[in-house]
């Protein structure tokens, strides 16, 4: 056979194969529209859901009975999970939203969806029909929480019934067709111990930050995009006493407070005249008059900022936030730069002041090249000399290089300073081993009885208690 005649025989079963799946799409349209038509006027709830995949699974059968014959056994099961997922889940990334491992979904148009798997982002298999089976998804998630997505207004953020975050952005905006950003959220919120058994931070930090939160100092959670802030920002309000007040103010709706006494404040977008938007601000203002005894908002992006600082200057102590940024010093640049977005007209000291009054600590998180996520730094803020915020590291990541695997190696480590605020922590009856603020500690130093000296020293160490 030549060349050619090889070529043309790969042509034909390519046009051949292409006619197929052409035409199994239109099949897969046609069940769909006549499932909806069968199951729009039967009201099931959530208790339900096995009777609605039941009817689902039986209907799609007696369809392709009539209408496919040519399906063959294996693609009728896989059609009728394709149904469900349309009917009752999220289309063909509710396999994704479903699958534990995957904690970032990223589709881009219709043909390619990215997931992120242990930090690291790779492509799927799973495609869609058309950018109109991608619209009919946007629309399906972002309706029953009061948003809306056009031409008008071609940018949403929003969440699944389960609290993960929702970005989406469609043409003309994008060029690529409609973009949708999943960040997924575990069933199970993640504990202090999670985080220290994935490696984002040391016991003694933990001990650190339970303290903090518990004496009521103000802290803002920094980092880039994917560092894992939200996490931490959760992992952070757990610690909040169960008898206190406590008000989060977010765009859309994420953290999952496990205390009794939690109102959940959202932002909401203007209406199709361009009216109505109530902002961050707007309900952080609100929020002061809400009798708080915790302040918790989401991320501050603008001039939120400044009623932020406001409020942990007057009385709120123990707030939380997020922001994003490089290093701890360039959130505080960050800051300068959203106070004044706020419209106010204040000199830069005078800004720099309020800061250095309001905020005590700032957490800075990071993802690595390997994917994983760690708090590189924590770093308390000691106030204002001259025209510039002094702020001192007190626990810090170390890198010493990356393995064969591509594992970024390192330590952490203390920098041996004790932080100018440990008279709230008497204050709160909080006592905290010397051990934590000790450079030269580690786990493995306290667990080395190999050296007789070092050992006695380290558990001299570790059985000190600071008492102030």
């Amino acid at each position: 056979m030549s060349l050619l005649e090889k070529l043309e025989g790969a042509k034909i079963q390519k046009n051949i194969k292409e006619e197929d799946v052409k035409r199994l799409n239109e099949l897969k349209s046609r069940l769909h529209r006549k499932l909806v038509e069968e199951l729009k006027n039967l009201n099931v709830g959530d208790e339900g859901r096995e009777l609605l995949k039941a009817k689902i699974e039986e209907y799609t059968e007696d369809f392709l009975a009539k209408e496919g014959e040519y399906v063959t056994k294996g693609e009728r099961q896989k059609i009728a999970q394709e149904m469900i997922n349309e009917i009752i889940g999220f289309g063909p990334i509710t396999p994704l939203i479903e699958d534990p491992e995957v904690s970032e979904i990223m589709v881009n148009g219709p043909k390619k969806v990215y997931v992120e798997k242990k930090g690291k982002i790779e492509l799927t298999d799973v495609a869609f029909r058309d950018e109109e089976h991608v619209m009919n998804i946007i629309e399906r998630i972002v309706a029953p929480i009061g948003r809306r997505i056009d031409e008008s207004m071609p940018m949403v953020d929003a969440r699944l019934p389960d609290g993960s975050r929702v970005n989406a952005i469609i043409p003309p905006l994008s060029l690529v067709g409609p973009v949708i950003t999943i960040r997924k959220f575990s069933q199970k919120p993640y504990t202090i111990q999670d985080l220290i058994k994935f490696g984002t931070l040391t016991q003694n930090m933990a001990v650190f930050l339970e303290a903090c939160v518990k004496a009521r100092l103000n802290i803002l959670v920094s980092g880039g995009t994917g560092s894992g802030k939200t996490t931490t920002l959760n992992v952070l309000s757990s610690f909040i006493p169960e008898n206190e007040r406590i008000i989060t103010i977010e765009d859309a709706a994420e953290l999952q407070l496990q205390q009794p006494h939690v109102i959940t404040l959202e932002s909401r977008p203007p209406n199709i005249e361009g009216k109505g938007a109530i902002t961050i601000r707007d309900l952080v203002r609100n929020a002061l008059r809400m009798r708080p005894d915790r302040i918790v908002v989401g991320e501050v992006r603008g001039g939120e900022a400044l009623d932020m600082l406001q409020a942990m200057n007057t009385g709120h102590d123990g707030s939380l936030t997020t922001g994003h940024a490089n290093s701890p010093r360039d959130m505080l640049s960050r800051l300068e730069t959203m106070v004044l977005m706020a419209g106010v007209d204040l000199p830069v000291r005078a800004i720099r002041e309020q800061i250095a009054s309001a905020v005590d600590l700032i957490i800075h998180q990071s993802r690595l090249k390997d994917g994983t996520r760690k708090i590189v730094s924590i770093t308390e803020v000691q106030g204002l000399e001259g025209d510039v915020i002094v702020l001192q590291d007190i626990f810090t990541f170390v890198q010493t290089g990356v393995d064969q695997n591509g594992r970024v190696q390192g330590y952490f480590k203390s920098s041996g300073v004790l932080p100018r605020f440990m008279d709230r922590f008497e204050a709160y009856g909080i006592k905290l081993p010397l051990t934590i603020f000790n450079p030269d500690y580690s786990e493995e130093v306290k667990n080395d009885t190999s050296n007789p000296s070092t050992a006695k020293l380290s558990r001299r160490f570790f059985d000190g208690v600071l008492r102030l």
